[in-house]
């Protein structure tokens, strides 16, 4: 099963990986520069990891995270998750228009929801093969 992740990762990588990297890690330095918003600029960056190489591990969340992560996800969506999630849904157009990027479009489409509320959830390995979760 590892092997089948690893050409997946590659082959997501190639597709819409790096790109998707490449805009949580613009909204990580744009959080840096604004010093209030360094947290939002952290998981921004453990995102930009999961997104680049996601197949193998999943997100769930965080047993302690509590109103913060709320209030903070909230301000999150506003400031920069709907134009990461909005970026997630145009790659995914044309990935569903090929076969082979079918798989990818709904794995795209799979990381919608921590686009628009990363705080209280961490990335950690899954057990579980493509498509589970």
């Amino acid at each position: 099963m590892k092997i089948v992740s690893l050409i997946l990762n590659i082959l997501w990588l190639v597709f819409c990986g790096i790109w998707m990297a490449l805009a949580y890690t613009l909204a990580a330095l744009i959080c840096f520069v604004l010093i209030i918003t360094i947290p939002f600029g952290i998981a921004s960056l453990r995102i930009a990891g999961y997104v680049l190489w996601p197949f193998g591990r999943t997100t769930v969340p965080k047993p302690d995270a509590g109103a913060g992560s709320l209030i903070g996800n909230v301000i999150w969506i506003i400031v920069a998750g709907w134009w990461l999630a909005i970026g997630h849904l145009v790659t995914s157009i044309p990935l569903f228009l090929s076969v082979i990027g079918i798989p990818f479009g709904w794995a795209n489409l799979k990381l919608i929801p921590i686009s628009l509320m990363p705080l209280g959830r961490e990335v950690v390995p899954s057990d579980e093969g493509f498509g589970g979760r």
